[in-house]
């Protein structure tokens, strides 16, 4: 995603890491570095330079927090500044109780189909009743398209292929729909250019007909700064509420769909990350640019940490900072783990391990935790208190009770103890524990 950009950035942030100490020339140079790095990257110059403006005047100025280096400062200032420019992080504001109609529009070529469909599977995922109206009548076969992709998530479209009134399909489809317990009615709509007046007129038409809660700019992250000027046109025509950026997985300049969104003042809410209809994120400005500088996806490690201090258990992390923790302590850390999401993809951003790491090792460590978490729920309370008591007949009983072997119970066993010394020995350093106790140790 955005290599030249991310190679560009880290090659920036090498000269600081590397420097014997920092003045002002070498705060000028990295801001040149930085201003270069996001013009080839096609973001708009008038952003660049306040960007760059605001990195100079805050790394010569600021003086950094007890506990960071002046260069982990200026890095930070540098994140900061490029998360500002994303926006903050946007989520949909679904009412209950009643059917959010949301439409998506932008050019043809956008991907606009392809997301409609990835939309409606991730929404559908996360508990919503969702159907899905296609109201694009000038490509051969989006109706087709729509149909076969959606099916994936049983999710109903409406159509008619014997109609070319955008407008009256949009209609139909609403009644359609009236009855049924929909939470969310997505409606694809004609890929439109903002030189098509007839086109964009038409796009009025559908607007006033389905009255949607929200107007979603499908954007192709491969045509750059271009994209300004189209979000604007497309603004002008339907105020847009948020914007979803496409084909993001190639090695195309993003850059300026990026900042697409200061045209229409939306938030940037998923971006397509490759051709599967599951390759759809929520988009975060502050985990986005994390992987940008190569700091790994920062908030997710953030997170994972706030969750363990915040817990109030002084108890339990007194234990587990000791070195004294039990198989429940054990079972509680894996449970914080796959909060954050799957294994792989927690390693893929964690700073430093990103790549490091082969598929099948991680395929192989997710298998491990998932068998773990079966195998601690199949002990006892005492036996989760002290698992030292776990002779062999226990571990016979546990093995049937979970439905594992019994040489997997003896390798959590195994693990746990090399986590527990391992956390006795880093003395409460609770992110490594964490990693070596998903097999790093």
């Amino acid at each position: 995603m955005l290599d030249g950009l991310k190679n560009n950035l880290r090659e920036a942030i090498k000269k600081i890491v590397k420097s014997s100490g920092i003045d002002e020339e070498l705060i000028k140079e990295l801001s040149k570095d930085v201003q270069r790095a996001l013009l080839q990257s096609d973001v708009n110059v008038r952003l660049v330079l306040e960007i760059t403006k605001q990195l100079e005047a805050r790394s010569l100025t600021e003086t950094p927090p007890p506990g960071l280096s002046r260069k982990d400062h200026i890095v930070k200032i540098l994140y900061d500044e490029l998360a500002k420019l994303l926006g903050k992080e946007a989520d949909f504001d679904f009412k209950p109780s009643k059917q959010n109609k949301i439409i998506l529009l932008g050019i043809q070529g956008s991907g606009k189909t392809t997301v409609t469909a990835k939309l409606a599977k991730f929404l559908t995922k996360q508990g919503y009743k969702v159907a899905v109206i296609g109201a694009d009548t000038y490509r051969p076969g989006a109706l087709v398209q729509l149909r076969t992709m959606c099916e994936k998530s049983n999710v109903e479209v409406y159509g008619d292929p014997n109609n070319k009134d955008s407008p009256e399909i949009v209609k139909n489809g609403l009644k359609h729909f009236k009855e049924l317990p929909l939470d969310v009615i997505l409606i694809d709509t004609a890929g439109r250019h903002k030189e098509e007046k007839d086109l964009l007129a038409e796009m009025q038409q559908i607007n006033k007909a389905a009255e949607p809660d929200l107007a979603i700019l499908v954007i192709d992250g491969t045509i750059g700064q271009q994209c300004y000027n189209q979000a604007e046109a497309f603004h002008k025509t339907i105020p847009v509420g948020g914007i979803i950026i496409t084909k993001l997985d190639s090695s195309a300049k993003g850059g300026g769909a990026i900042a697409a969104s200061a045209a229409t003042g939306a938030q940037i809410l998923y971006i397509g990350t490759g051709e599967r209809i599951d390759d759809l994120e929520k988009f975060s400005p502050t985990r986005f640019v994390g992987r940008l500088l190569g700091m790994g996806d920062i908030q997710a490690v953030l997170d994972l940490a706030k969750r363990l201090e915040n817990e109030g258990d002084d108890i339990r992390l007194k234990r587990i900072s000791n070195g004294k923790m039990n198989m429940d302590d054990f079972f509680y850390q894996l449970e914080e783990v796959t909060k954050v999401g799957s294994l792989k993809g927690f390693l893929d951003n964690m700073p430093g391990l990103s790549g490091m790491v082969k598929d099948d090792q991680l395929d192989q460590m997710e298998g491990r935790v998932s068998k773990w978490r079966f195998i601690i729920q199949s002990m006892t309370k005492k036996e989760k208190a002290d698992p030292d008591m776990l002779n062999s007949s226990r571990i016979k009983r546990i093995s049937r009770g979970s439905g594992w072997p019994e040489h997997e119970v003896k390798e959590l066993i195994k693990n746990y103890n090399n986590s527990k010394n391992m956390m006795k020995a880093s003395k409460g350093r609770q992110m490594q524990g964490t990693l070596r106790r998903m097999g790093f140790g």
